[in-house]
This record gives structure tokens, C-alpha cells and sequence, in this order.
């Protein structure tokens, strides 16, 4: 016989804790749906009239030519770092001239995408949560939607669609000022000819192989990472600023949370995505 369990008084502690627990989870539930809602409607748009083909390429140019300073410096330090770092440990080895193997598989395996990804995500990412977020509660989003406009269609699918096509020529950049700041370093600083590094660097993109005997694998997945993070930056920003409450306050709380999420949602992202990729192109022998 089932043993009948009596219901928790909510006006106990025990009650309160158990009613907060609920309405947490309910809260990630329900905002996972609306994520994962905005995302569809967003990608479906992209191939239903209008366009807005003006939108898109305004807002390639804010999220991709206006970050390309910060990505270009963020990729130049963390490639001198790298081999500065690098070279110490190699040093002990006598192992030296495999400077340029270091530097340039891990920019273009893992730090120039997600680097470049977090850097965007703070900077654009932020952008887009406090533009909406102020159009939301200024009501200007209810004003589009009284003229027959969708907002996801007009605000949220061009911002998209030019974050997947921006951030992997960003993160292009970033991989090739990291691999021009480890050759710097290594040059100037350890002694390591020019030629012998980029030896190095272009050696560890063909010892892992070809895709169609033209690509590097490598750079296969340098690639898909930053098109995924992009669309990850897009739809948080877009998503905290059409969920803004609570006048200005709420704006500043909205571009702090989306770039926050952002952030979290591209690591964790970015180690299902190396696992996916060491499965689908395991490196050769």
C-alpha cells in the first residue's frame, strides 16, 4: 500500500524553501522556452520577406567592424603571452624551433574563436541588450508592433544573421595577429628565425589533416566555433532587451545579465563543440 505523503505547509520554513526551489526551476523553464522560441522564429525569418538587408549590413558594421579593434589587441597580447609563456618550458627541452606549432594550434584551435567570441560578447553583446532593452521600455517596440511590424523579424533576425557572419572573419583576425604577435616575440625576444616559425605554425595545421583535401581540419573548427558563438551573442543580447522591465534600471540589469550569459553559455558551448569535432575529425595519427 502507497504511503500517502501530506502536501508541505507553505508557512513553514521548510514550506518557503520548497516554494523557492519551484519557482527557480520554473523560472529556468520557462526562460529556456522563450530562448529557444526566439532563436526559431529568428532563423526562420531569415528566409521570409523582408529582408531588412539594410539592417543587416548597419549592424555587420557595429558588431564587426566596431569590434575589430578590441579583437585585434586581444589577439596581438595573448599571442606574445602565449609565446612568451611557451618558450620558457620549451627552453628547458631545447625544443625552441617548435615555437610556431604551439602558438599557432592553439590560436586557431581554441583561443582565437573563443577569445575573440568573449570579446564581442562584451562589448557588441552588451550593445544589443541596452539598444532593445531601451526601445523596450520606451515602448517603441509596441509602437512597431501597432504598425504591423514583428519585432523579432525586424530588431532580432538582422542582428543575427550579421553576428554569423561577422564573428568567423573576427575570429580569422584574432588568429592571424596571434600567430603575427608569437612570431614577434619569438624573432625578437627568443631568436627564432621567421621562416622556421611559420614553418612550424603551417606543419601543425597539415599534420592534422585535410578536409576535401583543401581545408586544414583545424581551421575547419576554428571556424564553426566563432559561427555558433555568434548566434549565441546575437539571440542573448536580442533576448535580455526584449525582457526588459523596470525603466533604465532595468536596462543597465538586462546588458550586465546578457553578457554575463553570453559569456558562460560560449565555454560551455565551446567544450561540447571540441568534443563533437574531436569525434567527428579525430586528428590523424
Amino acid at each position: 500500500m502507497a504511503k500517502h505523503t501530506e502536501p508541505t505547509d507553505p508557512r513553514t520554513p521548510d514550506g518557503m524553501i520548497a516554494d523557492a526551489v519551484d519557482g527557480i526551476l520554473f523560472g529556468i523553464a520557462r526562460g529556456v522556452q522563450r530562448y529557444a522560441i526566439l532563436g526559431a522564429r529568428a532563423l526562420r525569418f531569415m528566409f521570409a520577406r523582408p529582408f531588412y538587408a539594410r539592417d543587416v549590413i548597419i549592424q555587420m558594421d557595429k558588431i564587426g567592424f566596431g569590434s575589430l579593434p578590441i579583437v585585434t589587441l586581444t589577439g596581438l597580447f595573448t599571442g606574445m603571452v602565449l609565446a612568451l609563456q611557451s618558450s620558457v618550458e620549451l627552453a628547458r627541452f631545447g625544443a625552441d624551433v617548435f615555437l610556431g606549432n604551439l602558438v599557432g594550434a592553439s590560436m586557431i584551435r581554441e583561443l582565437g574563436p573563443v577569445l575573440a567570441s568573449l570579446m564581442v560578447a562584451s562589448r557588441a553583446g552588451s550593445g544589443i541588450a541596452a539598444e532593445i532593452g531601451s526601445m523596450r521600455v520606451t515602448e517603441q517596440i509596441d509602437a512597431l508592433r501597432s504598425f504591423g511590424t514583428d519585432p523579432i523579424k525586424k530588431l532580432v533576425t538582422p542582428r543575427l544573421l550579421a553576428a554569423l557572419v561577422v564573428m568567423p572573419l573576427l575570429a580569422i583576425v584574432c588568429d592571424a595577429v596571434g600567430i603575427f604577435g608569437g612570431m614577434l616575440v619569438a624573432v625578437f625576444s627568443i631568436g627564432v628565425p621567421p621562416d622556421a616559425y611559420l614553418r612550424g605554425v603551417w606543419s601543425t595545421l597539415a599534420e592534422s589533416g585535410f578536409v576535401m583535401f583543401i581545408v586544414p581540419r583545424d581551421f575547419v573548427g576554428g571556424l564553426l566555433k566563432p559561427l555558433v558563438f555568434g548566434g549565441i551573442i546575437a539571440l542573448t543580447g536580442c533576448f535580455y532587451g526584449l525582457y526588459t522591465t523596470g525603466g533604465t534600471e532595468g536596462v543597465g540589469r538586462a546588458t550586465t545579465r546578457a553578457v554575463v550569459t553570453a559569456s558562460v553559455l560560449i565555454l560551455a558551448v565551446d567544450y561540447l563543440l571540441t568534443q563533437t569535432l574531436l569525434a567527428v575529425l579525430p586528428p590523424l595519427g
